[in-house]
């Protein structure tokens, strides 16, 4: 749940990278990290460990100032994809105020996406939140990959469901600001729809992204969208 703090003049959102083991989650954010301007973005934390790239949590705070002197933070997390760490997972989206659910496009790995996605589902619940009535977009991540599901079966998934979906190589940088740009826009909806976010911040949507996501000059950031 987005924090307001009307004394301090703060506002911080909670945006989860989740997804099944070594789906690209920390790869996305250090790809952010890497595109964003250095001025607005935080310190990004990892823990690696033998067994999994992340096993709790990275942090990436962006923080930016507006015209009305609220700061407004955006955290960047990501929960750790092995079987093993239900319980981290759960705790870390409590809160969330919207989740980019990073799948792996290969063919062979369709139940792992398929059981994060009902653990997604489940840990939601478990926080009293619910599919549906939070923000959620999906990356098709490692599109670069061979074996992978095909772009028309992957449109048709996105018109069939209600989620907005991006394609991505994560690795390469492509795809990942326009998910974030994606899952951002959904909760930013979201919050006004339930807070009077612009009434509040004297900021709109548009104001909101081009505040967020301000990249390096001359970064090149390529399209990932359906």
């Amino acid at each position: 749940m987005v924090q307001i703090n009307l004394e301090q003049r703060e506002v911080t959102l909670k945006i989860v990278y989740y997804g099944p083991a070594l789906s690209g989650k920390t790869t996305n954010l250090e790809a952010i990290h890497k595109l964003l301007d250095p001025g607005l973005c935080g310190r990004l934390m990892e823990l690696d460990t033998a067994d999994d790239r992340t096993l709790f949590f990275d942090l990436m705070p962006v923080v930016f100032r507006t015209e009305s002197g609220f700061t407004v933070k955006v955290k960047l997390f990501t929960a750790p994809g092995q079987v093993m760490h239900d319980s981290t997972r759960r705790i870390i989206l409590k809160g969330a105020d919207g989740v980019a659910f990073v799948a792996d496009s290969q063919m062979h790995l369709h139940k792992s996406n398929s059981d994060s996605w009902r653990g997604l589902t489940k840990n939601l619940k478990a926080n009293g939140l619910e599919i549906g009535k939070i923000p959620v977009v999906i990356q098709f991540n490692k599109r670069d990959l061979p074996n992978i599901r095909s772009d028309e079966e992957i449109a048709m998934m996105a018109n069939n469901g209600k989620e907005p979906v991006f394609k991505a190589v994560a690795t390469r940088g492509e795809g990942v600001i326009e998910t974030l740009e994606g899952i951002l826009r959904e909760a930013w909806r979201s919050l006004d729809q339930n807070f009077n976010m612009e009434q509040k911040l004297r900021i709109g949507e548009e104001s909101f992204i081009r505040h967020v996501i301000k990249t390096k000059p001359g970064s090149h950031v390529q399209g990932g969208g359906l």
